[in-house]
């Protein structure tokens, strides 16, 4: 296993880690410059964030900061109620396909949806199966035109309590299950991102990575899981004050031969989101060395 106790350079940082500074939004350029400033090589922006910032103008500032990126986030939230609404999730898909090659990201992460507009608290049905039919669907329309792009695609398990509204792909086994079924001779085109945030608990979890194998393993997040937690979504730890051991995890990761970042995504609207973002980077550069 690599050893990052002495240097940072395996570290990168989701930038919904530091979408907010002492409360306030952080717009995207400004994140990219404080993450140069203090020697992070790589980023994994959200589509929001360049969207709000212009997607040719983050290109260009990535390329003049030399920073790479260990993913883009996101595309995925497949599944709909009426044939209206599954067009524009795949016109959207393919949009972030498109913007994921414009920034040179190795892998688009996919967030695959759960029941049509539970998200917005307004489930269209109860049928789960159904809605992880869309989603096995929409994942194989996505692969041809990703595949023509040269773009991967990640997708990212999330935990079950996300079943509903976020992601009906809820472990490595799901995952993988959808990988060997649209991609059976391991193009590297369809792989997955593991989130320890939402994988650790899997009793499972050892032997899939394994059977990902390094074909599979395209991205690699790392947080803390807080006991007690006050929010599912917004209350993520920072690596090392919670329960989830991560080091093994990615032990398990680079033993198939995953070399790559490990990019740092925490939401915090009670603690991180409100100290300085200098502050907030500072200790993930810390806790890279310490904790992951």
């Amino acid at each position: 296993m690599r050893d990052f106790s002495r240097d940072h350079d395996w570290l990168s940082i989701n930038t919904a880690t530091v979408r907010q500074s002492q409360g306030q939004p952080l717009p995207l350029p400004a994140i990219l410059d404080a993450c140069a400033a203090l020697g992070i090589r790589a980023v994994s922006p959200w589509r929001d964030q360049v969207q709000a910032a212009g997607l040719d103008a983050v290109a260009r500032q990535v390329r003049a900061l030399g920073l790479a990126l260990s993913g883009y986030c996101r595309g995925g939230m497949f599944p709909a109620a009426d044939a209206e609404g599954l067009r524009a999730a795949r016109d959207d898909n393919r949009r972030a396909v498109d913007e994921a090659c414009t920034l040179g990201a190795p892998c688009l992460v996919l967030v695959v949806g759960g029941l049509p507009g539970a998200l917005q608290g307004r489930a269209a049905h109860k049928d789960i199966a159904a809605a992880r039919a869309q989603v096995r669907d929409g994942i194989a329309e996505l692969l041809d035109y990703a595949r023509a792009a040269r773009m991967p695609l990640a997708i990212e398990p999330l935990h079950p309590m996300y079943a509903a509204d976020r992601a009906c792909v809820n472990t490595m086994e799901q995952a993988l299950d959808l990988c060997d079924e649209l991609d059976p001779l391991r193009t590297g085109a369809l792989g997955v991102a593991v989130d320890v945030y939402h994988v650790w608990w899997d009793p499972k979890l050892e032997q899939q990575i394994t059977r990902a194998g390094r074909e599979r393993l395209l991205a690699f997040h790392v947080c803390d899981w807080l006991t007690p937690t006050t929010d599912l979504l917004n209350d993520r730890g920072m690596m090392g004050d919670g329960v989830i051991d991560i080091p093994r995890i990615r032990g398990w990761v680079e033993a198939q031969g995953f070399a790559g970042y490990s990019e740092v995504e925490i939401f915090s609207t009670g603690n991180w989101w409100r100290r300085a973002h200098q502050q907030t980077l500072a200790t993930c550069i810390e806790r890279h060395r310490s904790a992951v």
